[in-house]
């Protein structure tokens, strides 16, 4: 796991906030609900790229289209594009880029991201807004965790190992950012779906 911390100026923040506005416009955030249980989500996502991730009473998968639009996805914007291939110094393109937007209240419980076939390839999580307490574990439930604070314009690359280590959002805390208006914060997280 590699974290980059401070990584986005504010400018830059504020251009990729910008940039992921309008990826909402077209595919607006929406409620995903937990598999069988059907529970909603404390957090809002949408997608951008080829591929979105879903999950719903059917399960976990990954899309072509929009789940209430029905539309497919925006493209990813180049400027996360750029990211991608700083970060990561990967030659292939992600195919999906999940936003998850979080409410003061939200949190993502413990969970692996393990749907796509490329198994191997790195993972890039940008955020923005408020800052939240990241948990990030093991490659068991029961492995031993950590905390730290992910603050607006931190990166993190989740590469090896760590690809497949269980890893969730315990809070996020109220006013540590200006950059949305609103509060919360957003996260974009960049997958490679198919083996490139």
């Amino acid at each position: 796991m590699r974290l980059l911390p401070g990584f986005l100026s504010l400018v830059a923040q504020r251009h990729l906030l910008s940039e992921v506005r309008h990826v909402l416009a077209c595919a607006p955030l929406y409620s995903p609900a937990m598999p069988r249980s059907g529970s909603p989500y404390s957090v809002r996502m949408s997608n951008c790229g080829s591929l979105g991730w879903l999950s719903d009473r059917s399960g976990y998968r990954y899309s072509p289209t929009h789940p209430v639009t029905g539309a497919p996805w925006p493209p990813i914007p180049h400027p996360i594009l750029d990211l991608w291939h700083e970060t990561t110094g990967a030659a292939y393109a992600p195919e999906a880029c999940l936003i998850n937007c979080y409410a003061p209240t939200a949190r993502l419980g413990l969970h692996r991201d393990q749907d796509e076939h490329a198994k191997d390839a790195p993972i890039l999580s940008i955020s923005l807004g408020d800052t939240a307490l990241f948990r990030l574990g093991g490659p068991d439930r029961k492995s031993p965790t950590r905390s730290f604070r992910l603050g607006s314009g931190d990166l993190m690359v989740l590469e090896g190992p760590s690809r497949h280590w269980f890893h969730g959002v315990d809070r996020i805390a109220p006013g540590t950012s200006q950059l949305l208006p609103e509060g919360g914060r957003i996260n974009l997280t960049l997958r490679r779906v198919t083996v490139p």
